[in-house]
């Protein structure tokens, strides 16, 4: 039971979250809940393999593919741009804690945290646009293999 409250509770309140940042990055009021549920979707894809395969990076980077398509459905179903959708739902993902520490130790003087952290940060940053690029392309190879088999019926 305390496992289904975890999830449950981590989708409720980035929900709640996602909501704050559409709103806050001006997105149209009859996407704001959709946008909601991409940042909730992404954050509970990112909780779910960060806790259970072991890494943040692969996470972050299955978390943000997971928003990609989701964005691009949401997109053509609302008829608004992708980023609509996608730029609230990554918020969550956004490795903000690791560049602290990585300033932090920097001014300290402590250059191997620094660097290791600058590493992790780095990764977890290229993961998110690997992630969002790779959906972007899967989500146009799909709609170009939909339009070539219309055509060819």
């Amino acid at each position: 039971m305390t496992y289904i409250f975890t999830y449950l509770f981590q989708f409720v309140i980035s929900f709640i979250a996602t909501i704050g940042f559409g709103i806050f990055f001006g997105a149209p009021f009859n996407s704001i809940i959709p946008t909601g549920f991409s940042g909730a979707i992404s954050w509970i894809v990112y909780y779910f393999f960060a806790n259970n395969l072991g890494g943040p990076i692969a996470a972050t980077f299955i978390a943000s593919f997971c928003v990609g398509i989701f964005g691009e459905a949401l997109a053509i179903k609302y008829r608004k741009p992708a980023t609509v959708f996608i730029t609230p739902g990554i918020v969550s993902l956004v490795p903000g804690a690791g560049t602290y520490y990585t300033m932090l130790y920097l001014v300290d003087k402590d250059f191997v945290n620094a660097a290791n952290f600058g590493a992790q940060t780095f990764f977890v940053a290229a993961a998110i646009a690997i992630g969002i690029v790779t959906a972007s392309v899967f989500s146009r190879s799909i709609k170009n293999f939909k339009k070539r088999n219309r055509q060819n019926i």
